[in-house]
């Protein structure tokens, strides 16, 4: 047996049941019973009974803010009962014992012998009648000291207790773990169980990472072979990314796990055996997590020679998961790999694995441009499966999967609808100690997703509320912080850009590229174009361009070229653009990416224009402009609108100097009148001064063509006093799309 916060073997002694902590609760429920309460308060209370026993002991603070966060009318009389006993005589606590409704009796209230609180306060009454003198005297003194203890100041030097206690039990300075005393068995497996738990499904519930360390290593102080402590240890461990503390936690658990005798095979060498392959896969998995994979490739290696021995097929399956996912992580194709791993699933019948297998099979399709329709017929059949089994881990990660694709294919209306789906999804799992199944990657990658979508609306201040939520839902420290900082750097980024900020989007570019260099080489490009250096950004759009197209990053690459194409327009280079626009709308199309073949149609309308036929250019635009205008952002829709008035103005005979002549098509200047003013609209939802002074601007030569005198007047005072606010240059609105 072991002593000072270790688990111990004994189940009635003092430091096991009766402790001061386990008077209190036990005061709590002799007042629930003999108290009136309001039908809500005693609900709270009902739900707080079970942790307060199992859990571990809690200082009186601690405790009697617990109990008055349920009923404060408890708390108090919870106070009274414990105050009248440590203020006063040992007979006092002696009358507490006595009093209690015997579990055997008590047929009509909750002390009764078959209910939870029966079962405790029997458990209590059975080990204090086993005290001795000198243990219940002891019994008394501790109570005396937890009830003082809170109410002592830091500052008071002396003993509050008012008698001296035993010199054991009063010697060095007692910290607070110390104080609430030792757990039993059943309480640190509560402990270790709830923090898991909690770490899996709402991080935030959990201890701090250096609080759970702190407990974890007092109970590994004493008592080293401990397993699930280690395991514990190795998934905090994981919060903070500390490489070396998790994989010495993760092999101290299989070792103590083999050494224990709990692998779950009576056979100790085929449990010896599957501790080993399982301890290799899971090393394996670590080092995936963290990049390393060569240490990784061995590790999974490993593991797979060891259950090929021991003809281990379940085994071999989850190797061969992580076989072609850390072939996905290198960059190769897996794809054969993944087929074969869902086959074998299936044939083991392994649901979760042949799931698992098929959604990475469409995330593979999704990026080598399968059609949209096999990849949500493969996701139906995953979803059937998913609910048949209740994988409610899958589920998640399906409709996660899918709100994705859906962004990528350019429906943002689909992708906000997948993501509100599963945000508002019941999960399928029981949900213990009051958690909500939103602490996973799914639910941040569709938060991320939806907050983009929102700020592509203009609707910064949705975006911020659940921006706050993501931080407070994934702090920085934890595993999926990454996918929230680099959605919130991204949309700072585009707004600073569209406000013609430039001066604030470029400070961003490092910490976009510390998360993701792709995307902070491309928008380092997008800063040095707009500030002017076009040869370091075509530098960089070269470089990043053979760098995406080794990688198979085909949305980059589009991207790529239409910026490319941006830098030939600075040089008038119109004519050498085209078959860059034409490559970049033919990939497009090819993977189905309908967002980036509606910018692409836009390039190459904005340079048909520019080349001279502005008739061809409109015919083009119409077949982007309703795509645009349904799933685009506000920014297309601003774009695209202003295009297409300028296609009108220049059918309708209007020159980049201003001289036109409207009547040879009075009804085209009214239309590009009217599309000029929605144009406006949403260039104001993005406060986009620059393009509001281009839209005043067209404006003004179109009032003045038509005879509008005070609409041309109006539009020029506007177009003058931004220009003033402004304070650069306007570049020439026939050179920017």
């Amino acid at each position: 047996m072991m002593t000072n916060g270790v688990v111990h073997a004994n189940v009635f002694g003092i430091k096991d049941w009766v402790t001061p902590y386990k008077i209190s609760v036990l005061a709590l429920l002799y007042d629930m019973t003999a108290t009136k309460i309001t039908l809500p308060e005693r609900r709270r209370l009902n739900k707080l009974i079970l942790p307060l026993q199992q859990g571990p002991d809690l200082t009186l603070g601690q405790f009697l803010k617990t109990v008055e966060e349920c009923c404060p009318q408890a708390a108090y009389a919870v106070k009274l009962r414990l105050h009248e006993m440590a203020d006063g005589e040992l007979k006092d606590m002696e009358y507490f014992f006595s009093t209690l409704p015997t579990p055997f009796t008590a047929f009509d209230s909750e002390a009764y012998k078959t209910s939870v609180v029966g079962l405790f306060m029997r458990h209590m009454l059975l080990a204090y009648n086993k005290l001795s003198f000198s243990q219940v005297y002891k019994l008394y003194k501790s109570l005396q000291h937890y009830y003082h203890s809170h109410y002592a100041k830091p500052a008071d030097g002396q003993d509050t207790v008012g008698d001296r206690m035993d010199k054991e039990e009063l010697d060095g300075p007692l910290h607070e773990s110390e104080l609430r005393g030792p757990l039993s068995q059943k309480q640190a497996e509560y402990f270790l169980a709830r923090q898991a738990y909690l770490l899996k499904n709402d991080e935030n519930k959990a201890l701090k990472p250096a609080a759970l360390q702190e407990e974890l290593n007092n109970m590994l102080k004493f008592n080293p072979d401990f397993a699930e402590a280690h395991y514990l240890n190795y998934l905090n461990s994981m919060r903070v990314q500390d490489i070396f503390l998790s994989a010495h936690s993760l092999l101290h658990y299989f070792d103590r796990l083999i050494l224990s005798g709990n692998e779950g095979k009576s056979n100790g060498d085929e449990g010896y055996g599957r501790s080993l392959r399982y301890a290799a896969l899971n090393l394996a998995s670590l080092h995936c997590r963290f990049g390393h994979y060569q240490q990784a490739d061995l590790a999974l290696q490993e593991a797979i020679r060891i259950a090929q021995e021991s003809n281990d097929h379940v085994c071999l399956q989850h190797c061969l998961s992580w076989l072609y996912t850390l072939e996905q992580m290198r960059g190769s194709d897996s794809t054969v790999l993944t087929e074969d791993s869902v086959k074998m699933a299936a044939h083991f019948c392994l649901p979760y694995l042949a799931s698992l297998g098929i959604q990475s099979l469409v995330q593979q399709g999704a990026t080598q441009g399968k059609t949209a329709h096999k990849l949500m017929d493969a996701l139906k059949d995953t979803d059937i499966l998913h609910w048949k089994h209740s994988l409610s881990e899958l589920i998640e990660i399906s409709l996660a999967q899918t709100t994705s694709i859906w962004r990528m294919y350019g429906k943002s209306t689909m992708a906000l609808q997948q993501a509100q789906l599963l945000l508002n999804m019941s999960s399928l799992e029981p949900v213990n100690f009051g958690v909500q199944q939103n602490n996973t990657e799914a639910f941040a990658v569709a938060l991320c997703h939806l907050a983009e979508l929102h700020a592509e609306q203009g609707l910064y201040s949705a975006v911020s509320e659940i921006l706050l939520h993501l931080k407070e839902q994934f702090p920085p420290h934890s595993q999926h912080a990454k996918l929230w900082m680099l959605c919130d750097l991204k949309i700072q980024f585009e707004r600073h850009m569209n406000e013609g900020k430039y001066h604030l989007a470029e400070p961003l570019v490092t910490a976009i590229s510390a998360l993701n260099k792709t995307e902070g080489l491309y928008r380092k490009a997008q800063v040095l174009k707009a500030l002017n250096r076009s040869t370091e950004a075509y530098s960089i759009l070269q470089r990043l361009q053979a760098h995406c197209e080794k990688t198979k990053c085909t949305e980059v690459v589009i991207r790529v070229m239409l910026s490319t194409a941006e830098l030939h327009w600075e040089s008038s280079g119109f004519s050498t653009a085209l078959p860059l626009l034409l490559q970049a709308l033919a990939l497009a199309r090819q993977h189905h990416l309908q967002s980036l073949a509606s910018e692409s149609i836009l390039h190459l309308a904005f340079t048909q224009l520019m080349l001279g036929v502005p008739e061809q250019a409109l015919s083009v635009l119409h077949e982007a402009i309703e795509p645009v205008l349904a799933h685009g952002s506000v920014m297309d829709k601003g774009r695209a609108l202003l295009l297409t008035a300028r296609c009108q103005m220049a059918v309708a005979g209007f020159r980049p100097n201003g001289h036109g002549r409207a009547g040879t098509n009075l009804h085209l200047a009214v239309l590009a009148v009217d599309t000029l003013k929605e144009a406006t609209a949403y260039f104001s939802k993005l406060s986009c001064k620059e393009r509001l002074r281009d839209v005043h601007f067209l404006q003004a030569q179109l009032h003045h063509a038509l005879g509008q005198t005070s609409q041309r007047n109006k539009s020029a005072m506007l177009f003058r006093l931004l220009d003033q606010e402004l304070q650069s240059p306007a570049p020439p609105v026939s050179m920017r799309l």
